[in-house]
């Protein structure tokens, strides 16, 4: 079916007053009013100035005021996706004008206040359309911002006119500074209160966009958006989940997920993200293995957002983030002695410099799923660092990021029937990989250093590292007079040129030759590059970078093979039958991780 939008604009007295048809609402997954005292007053001064310039007369001339995004609801409401700032300043200015204007006994009511009474009431309230008697209690803007209390503060200030002098709401502070404002303005300059409340009504205009769906008004909204963050799907499943729950879970809920929320944001994770990881570990209990991957909304959409509900649904995402809290923060998790592994911290920091996220997916449900296994630590280092060996044998060879989406998808599914799934990836002769170590993708090289710099030290690297290239980008032209420089340049980029280094020591050694850099290499904490700078060479040149080579490819080989090799092992003695608890510990022993 195609997309259906509506643009037309119009004046605030139209647009507000199409609300009696179909009235505004505020959704559950927008964030609360937020409006400041500058942006109220910002608001009230250009309008008073546009009315003294141009405006509150039959003249043509137009103030803007931007667009709102909308859709009609299947309640006939007209649900803001963007604008619901502007929309809901607007409805407490009118108002503080009409309190105003209707503070007066009505009989000495000039006949300019009386007509723009009538103007304003059909704008806020729904009227009666025969006999014009005003509902005072039935407003045109509700706002169901979840578990924010200025809801019915908002109501209370629209039906009544009356806000807590010391109230600090938003709403409240707002509403009393347009009443401050306009009773100054109105003692400064009288003749122009009539002009003012005209244009507000007939020449402030707002642009509506009208869309058929949520999805289009929301894509339209994050089209135009630059003024703030977007709405994420995460605003939406929380008002989704919270609208389901009975009012005694309501609270508990929102309790919740705040402190979902600041953990992790805590972990450098956001709750959007959590839901993302999920919904792989969703799939693999489906057994879908399609490589199209869904958006998440349109995952958790479907079936009226089912899998929303699903009661252990926040139980998972914290699960989820415990994980990513060892990966991101190196923080360990009481009760789970994984989380104290130097060798499975240093296979998850290294798979973490691969060069998209579908390494994430397999991990994410390897630890769901057997976490909670006597044997899940052992069993966990052997799993990250056969999925480190494919991962990185395939990227050595094809440098493309979709080439394991398949295979890895099909692993998904095979972990939650297995704690030592198969790999489907395509064989590979590891032999064949000696000329893409030595001369790798720019992409695997972090990932390359690593697995070298871990197989020497327990520690993880320091947060702040650089790839050091020991032979200078920059050379001297006479330095090696019988070779090209593209021959130069290329040999500089070889694995064996490579260290992982502090940043702040490779600012200090800066470009120099090797000679000159020994000093800072041996500072290093850094065990594999402490060793080139307290080693007895006195010079680096090419040679050196290939013979360094050939080690490098020769260790890292071996390495990926015993992982390979280890892997296989535990995988058929589960086949054969579970491993015991000696079995694991001669494994653990042997240093199969």
């Amino acid at each position: 079916m195609p997309t259906t939008i509506e643009v037309n604009k119009q004046s605030v007295e139209a647009l507000l007053g199409s609300g009696k048809s179909k009235p505004f609402v505020i959704p559950e997954y927008q964030r609360p009013y937020a409006w400041t005292d500058e942006q109220v007053e910002t608001l009230f001064e250009d309008l008073w100035e546009f009315s003294a310039i141009s405006g509150g007369t039959e003249r043509d001339g137009s103030y803007f005021l931007g667009s709102i995004v909308s859709y009609e609801n299947e309640d006939s409401e007209q649900e803001i996706i963007d604008g619901q700032q502007r929309i809901t300043s607007l409805f407490l200015l009118l108002r503080a004008i009409y309190t105003k204007l209707t503070a007066t006994q009505a009989s000495e009511r000039t006949a300019e206040a009386n007509n723009f009474i009538g103007k304003i009431e059909p704008a806020i309230w729904r009227t009666n359309k025969l006999t014009g008697i005003v509902d005072y209690k039935n407003i045109l803007l509700t706002s169901r911002v979840v578990n924010n209390e200025g809801n019915n503060t908002l109501r209370a200030i629209l039906e009544t006119g009356e806000a807590n002098e010391t109230a600090k709401d938003n709403y409240s502070k707002n509403y009393r500074h347009f009443q401050a404002l306009f009773d100054k303005h109105s003692q400064e300059n009288p003749l122009m209160v009539y002009q003012f409340i005209y244009a507000l009504l007939n020449q402030a205009i707002l642009l509506p966009i009208t869309a058929d769906t949520q999805d289009t008004a929301l894509t339209i909204f994050s089209t135009l958006n630059d003024r703030g963050l977007p709405l994420s799907d995460a605003d939406i499943f929380k008002a989704k989940i919270y609208n389901q729950l009975n009012a005694d879970d309501k609270t508990a809920f929102i309790e919740r997920w705040k402190d979902l929320d600041e953990q992790a944001s805590a972990a450098n994770e956001s709750i959007q993200q959590l839901f993302y990881y999920n919904m792989f570990y969703l799939r693999a209990l489906e057994q879908d293995i399609k490589t199209t991957i869904p958006g998440v909304r349109k995952y958790y959409a479907a079936n009226k957002f089912e899998k929303l509900y699903n009661p252990s649904l926040l139980d998972t995402l914290f699960v989820i983030l415990n994980l990513w809290n060892v990966v991101n923060t190196g923080a360990e998790i009481e009760g789970e002695s994984w989380s104290k592994n130097a060798k499975i911290k240093q296979s998850l920091d290294t798979l973490s410099s691969y060069p998209n996220e579908f390494w994430k997916y397999p991990v994410v449900i390897y630890y769901v799923c057997y976490r909670k296994r006597d044997d899940f630590e052992i069993k966990f280092g052997l799993f990250l660092n056969k999925l480190l060996m494919e991962l990185m044998t395939k990227y050595l060879m094809i440098p493309s990021i979709n080439a394991v989406k398949p295979d890895i998808l099909k692993l998904n599914s095979a972990i939650v029937s297995s704690d030592t799934p198969e790999f489907h990836f395509k064989d590979i002769d590891t032999s064949q990989l000696e000329l893409h170590i030595q001369n790798p993708n720019r992409n695997v090289v972090r990932m390359l250093l690593k697995i070298l710099a871990y197989e020497q030290q327990k520690e993880l690297l320091p947060a702040r590292w650089e790839i050091e290239h020991i032979f200078p980008q920059k050379w001297q032209t006479n330095y090696f007079p019988d070779m090209s420089d593209a021959t130069i340049k290329e040999k500089i980029e070889h694995i064996g040129n490579k260290l992982p280094f502090e940043k702040r020591l490779n600012i200090i050694a800066g470009n120099g030759y090797f000679s000159k850099k020994k000093k800072e290499y041996a500072a290093s904490q850094i065990a594999i590059t402490k060793a080139i700078g307290t080693s007895k060479t006195t010079e680096w040149d090419l040679d050196s970078i290939t013979k360094r080579d050939i080690r490098i490819s020769d260790s890292i080989i071996a390495l990926l093979n015993k992982w390979d090799r280890n892997y296989k092992n535990i995988s058929s003695a589960v086949d054969r039958e579970q491993p015991s608890g000696d079995d694991l510990a001669r494994i653990e022993k042997k240093g199969w991780i």
